[in-house]
């Protein structure tokens, strides 16, 4: 995830392909945009996954995307970019939005997350576990992620003030945010590091119950 502000757009349906619920709230040119933003990190993932990180170029995913360099900067400034930035920050923010405004908001990310993240799979499970599989194994990917840490803990902290509605967060509501933010990421990880073997839907529900339970057990 990356940080972004809520905006408005359609509730998420997990019956509903990922792509649909991004594209959704798009013009056209908007859509083609992330039609070619989507088709260039897919076949750098396929190169990557063949050859390795460091041996793909962006002269080869360029190549392979039919698009020239030029383009493949104009939609990520570096390689790194293009693994550790994704498109899904509106539907999570449109599931999150269209949860009960009197609902615990851990119950929220529970229920809207997981659901999200059972459709993310079905859709797009490979590209993801390649893209996770990168972050865990590759020093620098997982040095970046580190420092970008507070981008998700951002999108958190922004759907909890707008349900809040305050100007200002809190304290509270930004440990909070800083809790799901460092949770959620490290469930990620762990789900590449089996190698895709676990349930990735599982084990961020279990990070869900865990936080919920306020690490009574531990």
């Amino acid at each position: 995830m990356s940080a972004t502000q809520p905006t408005t757009a359609p509730p998420a349906d997990p019956a509903h392909s990922v792509r649909a619920m991004l594209e959704a709230p798009l013009s056209l040119r908007e859509r083609k945009k992330l039609r070619t933003r989507r088709t260039i990190r897919r076949e750098a993932y396929r190169l990557m996954a063949a050859q390795g990180y460091e041996n793909t170029t962006v002269e080869q995913i360029a190549a392979a995307a039919e698009v020239s360099q030029s383009t493949f900067f104009r939609y990520f400034a570096t390689k790194e970019d293009l693994v550790l930035t994704d498109e899904y920050d509106p539907a999570i923010v449109s599931a999150l939005l269209a949860r009960p405004a009197d609902e615990p908001f851990l119950r929220s990310c529970r229920e809207a997350i997981v659901g999200l993240i059972r459709a993310l799979v079905q859709d797009e499970r490979d590209e993801l576990l390649t893209r996770l599989r990168l972050i865990h194994d590759v020093p620098a990917l997982r040095a970046r992620m580190r420092e970008n840490a507070n981008d998700p803990q951002r999108l958190y902290l922004a759907v909890l003030t707008r349900r809040r509605g305050v100007e200002e967060p809190t304290f509270e509501m930004r440990v909070t945010a800083a809790a799901l933010g460092a949770a959620t990421g490290e469930t990620v990880l762990r789900w590449a590091e089996s190698n895709g073997e676990l349930d990735i839907a599982d084990l961020v529900d279990h990070t869900f119950a865990v936080l919920e339970r306020g690490f009574t057990d531990l």
